[in-house]
């Protein structure tokens, strides 16, 4: 409740305003046109009726009530009693536009929303059903409910719960630890004094830039620069789609590496002459490796990673899954350019060979950039041409390639034959299969996947 002193008609009276139902707990009197008379049991089940017509549609209530204060009177708590009740004023406050299509953005990506409110349970549970938080009044309670709960209690009861009003600050910590003892990450927005231990609690405490209080900001460990709870999904999605874009070029590095192990290993096994020489494995790393790979890191961003499910705080980049890509991928890789030395060393011996390797590994490589752009297959696609930079890497890795097996003056230092057209072809070929087989395979595998949730499995 607020209580603020004015000089009306030669009086003093002290006008106090707060939530329904803590003002009619302390008011007697009633205030009409024809006076101020005692308030009846009637008059309270009228003004309860009007307050939760009110909540209903959404409206924030605000009870106003008075009382005589005498001259030169020093204002306390204890005048906050007995008081003439003066009438409910009921305002608007809207969810922002956007706020309903960002709510449904979370829900599909595995982001659970949860208001926290001080509003009254029908007003906040009205709101929450407008933008998507809430289905049921059963999934709403009030802070009264957790004072009862113990710790244990509280823990089992909030993944029921997805509205909790006429909270204290005490009741928020305690609802978000119970988040936090389930193996949750949590996020807390908030704006006053009051929200600051809570968003000290949360494992990432989000401020309000515009109306948050300076305890708020300091507090919190994100200050929100437009008070806007999309941009907190706009923030989820970007940072999804950085940590995308550091996998795809971990895959795109370590398969490609591994197709080149087990060309060398699998030479080894049959007594081959090695495939590779020094100055080609140098040549891979400084060119084949890095452009693409940064390159990936430049990816632009895409909304389809709003559709995964939140990943496990411990959990490492390489999971059994994303190795398994890497092995795959390697494996098909490595078979090409082992197809491409194969080919070089029937045709014309050792040198031929180490250079149809070379150039398969290389081009190989090379296009493998485009493989890790997706789990899906992107050839014949709008994303297999939306990167400028992966372009950019490839046209100039392959220029270099090309260079290095076609210009004779060049041969001496890198430790290849010249090759002619015929021969570029058959390079070209073998790197351009191994895209196309992971490709293959990308459509296969979300084919038996899509088949095994049609299943059941």
């Amino acid at each position: 409740m607020m209580s603020t002193l004015h000089r009306i008609d030669g009086e003093n009276r002290m006008i106090v305003k707060g939530a329904i139902d803590c003002l009619m707990a302390r008011t007697e009197w009633i205030w009409t046109s024809a006076g101020v008379r005692e308030l009846t049991e009637k008059d309270k089940e009228i003004i309860w009726k009007q307050n939760q017509d009110f909540s209903m549609e959404g409206l924030r209530v605000l009870a106003f009530a008075y009382r005589d204060i005498p001259d030169k009177h020093i204002l306390t708590a204890e005048d906050e009693n007995h008081l003439v009740f003066l009438g409910l004023i009921a305002m608007m406050d809207p969810p922002r536009e956007e706020s309903k299509a960002a709510v449904a953005e979370c829900i599909k990506a595995g982001i659970r929303p949860v208001m926290i409110t001080g509003d009254h349970k029908i007003t906040a549970a009205a709101i929450a059903k407008r933008i998507g938080i809430l289905h049921d009044l059963s999934e709403a309670c009030e802070g009264a409910d957790i004072e009862k709960m113990s710790d244990d209690q509280l823990k089992e009861f909030v993944p029921h719960i997805s509205v909790y009003a006429r909270v204290s600050p005490e009741h928020k910590i305690r609802i978000v630890r119970a988040w936090q003892q389930r193996g949750k990450i949590v996020a807390m927005t908030g704006d006053g004094v009051n929200d600051a231990p809570a968003l000290k609690q949360a494992d990432i405490g989000v401020a309000m830039g515009v109306t948050g209080t300076e305890v708020a900001k300091d507090a919190a460990a994100m200050v929100l620069t437009d008070d806007n709870f999309a941009t907190i999904v706009k923030a989820v999605e970007n940072g999804r789609n950085l940590y995308q874009n550091i996998k795809n070029a971990i895959q795109f590095l370590l398969s490609g590496n591994f197709g080149a192990i087990l060309t060398v290993l699998c030479a080894s096994v049959l007594g081959l002459p090695v495939p590779f020489a020094p100055v080609h494995l140098l040549f891979i790393n400084l060119l084949t490796d890095s452009l693409p790979a940064i390159a990936l890191g430049m990816e632009p961003h895409h909304g389809e990673v709003m559709k995964e499910k939140p990943r496990s705080a411990d959990e490492s980049i390489l999971t059994r899954n994303f190795l398994s890509k890497i092995g795959l991928e390697g494996l098909v890789i490595g078979t090409m350019t082992m197809i491409g030395f194969m080919t070089g060393y029937h045709q014309d011996g050792a040198l031929l060979g180490s250079t149809y390797a070379f150039g398969t590994l290389c081009l190989a490589r090379l296009f493998h950039g485009f493989n890790c752009k997706s789990d899906h297959p992107v050839i014949l696609t709008k994303q297999f041409l939306n990167n400028p930079w992966l372009l950019s890497a490839f046209a100039l890795g392959a220029a270099f390639i090309t260079a290095v097996l076609t210009l004779p003056g060049l041969h001496h230092v890198f430790k290849v034959e010249t090759l002619d057209l015929v021969q570029l072809g058959f390079v070209y070929l073998y790197a351009f299969a191994s895209m196309l087989v992971i490709q293959l395979l990308k459509w296969i595998r979300i084919k038996l996947r899509k088949g095994g949730k049609n299943s059941g499995f």
